[in-house]
């Protein structure tokens, strides 16, 4: 899968699979799909409720972390400094890693500066 290097020397897949409206039940699979069709950029969000099914076929697939780009976004109702933060938290556990490769904010509503901070 091509690929373009981003400023830090990360590599981010230019084609990636994303999971939005895959019901959590069905989303484990989809993802195992997609990683043995050779996927490795990933992108969720806290609004999806499926990110514990993301981070569950990425464990799973016995490929490392590191060879992954994961995405995930801060949710509206997460909008705050102290929200965020722990809503940043509660993704990381749910995808079962410490980092994400982009985190973005969702929605620009609320405390925008607020979510950002956190981030």
């Amino acid at each position: 899968m091509k690929t373009i290097e981003l400023n830090n020397g990360v590599n981010m897949p230019l084609l990636g699979y994303g999971v939005f409206q895959i019901p959590p039940a069905e989303c484990e699979a989809c993802v195992t799909n997609a990683i043995h069709a050779g996927y490795r950029l990933l992108d969720t969000a806290q609004a999806y409720f499926n990110e514990a099914e993301v981070g569950s076929a990425v464990a799973k697939s016995g490929i490392d972390r590191k060879e992954f780009f994961l995405v995930t976004k801060v949710w509206i109702s997460n909008a705050g400094e102290a929200r965020a933060a722990a809503s940043i938290d509660a993704s990381l556990e749910k995808l079962g890693t410490d980092y994400v490769d982009l985190l973005l904010i969702h929605q620009p509503f609320g405390d925008v500066f607020g979510t950002w901070r956190a981030m």
